[in-house]
């Protein structure tokens, strides 16, 4: 007899800090938080892992979230509540990126299969600005060692990043893989 694991990931969103007022729960990802809750300012991620976006249509400022309870956001750095969230699915297998330093996959090209904290001095390349993820999820910064604002990549090409909204972004310098398991 086989037996399906099925695992679920669930996020609750509360309109006030410290998990009060009205909440929403999903599973899944939710492009207008604001369909449900006046604003967003608390959540708590019971499995799984989750980007939340300061904007609505998974824009903006981003921020990754794995199991745990996150009281205010205003802690996490953000400066407007959570308007929509993308749940991140369980990867199981090798990673791999293709990063070019110019638009449209152009320019100096590197295959990256881990986690890379200084893109400059790895590769030395002072820029980023398309990528082609083939495998697995990653978290691109705009600091080295993983600091700053990020940007959740998965599988497909990104030929401009400033197309996608992040301009204001001077550069990516660092990246990781999700490998979370997130439960």
């Amino acid at each position: 007899m086989l037996y399906l694991h099925f695992y679920v990931c669930q996020i609750i969103f509360y309109e006030e800090r410290n998990f009060q007022g009205r909440s929403y729960e999903t599973s899944g990802d939710c492009a207008e938080l604001t369909s449900y809750l006046s604003r967003c300012n608390s959540c708590r991620v019971d499995s799984g892992c989750f980007m939340v976006y300061d904007r609505s249509n998974f824009m903006g400022n981003q921020y990754f979230l794995r199991r745990g309870e996150y009281s205010d956001y205003q802690r996490m750095g953000m400066t407007d509540s959570i308007r929509s969230c993308r749940m991140i699915p369980q990867h199981h297998g090798p990673f791999r990126m293709r990063i070019y330093e110019r638009e449209n996959f152009g320019g100096q090209m590197h295959e990256v299969m881990e986690d890379c904290d200084s893109f400059m001095e790895r590769y030395r390349m002072s820029e980023i600005q398309s990528c082609h993820v083939m495998d697995g999820h990653w978290l691109m910064y705009d600091q080295p060692h993983y600091r700053g604002r990020m940007m959740y990549l998965r599988p497909g090409e990104y030929r401009s990043f400033r197309d996608m909204g992040m301009n204001s972004m001077q550069r990516f310098n660092s990246m990781r893989r999700i490998m979370d398991s997130c439960n």
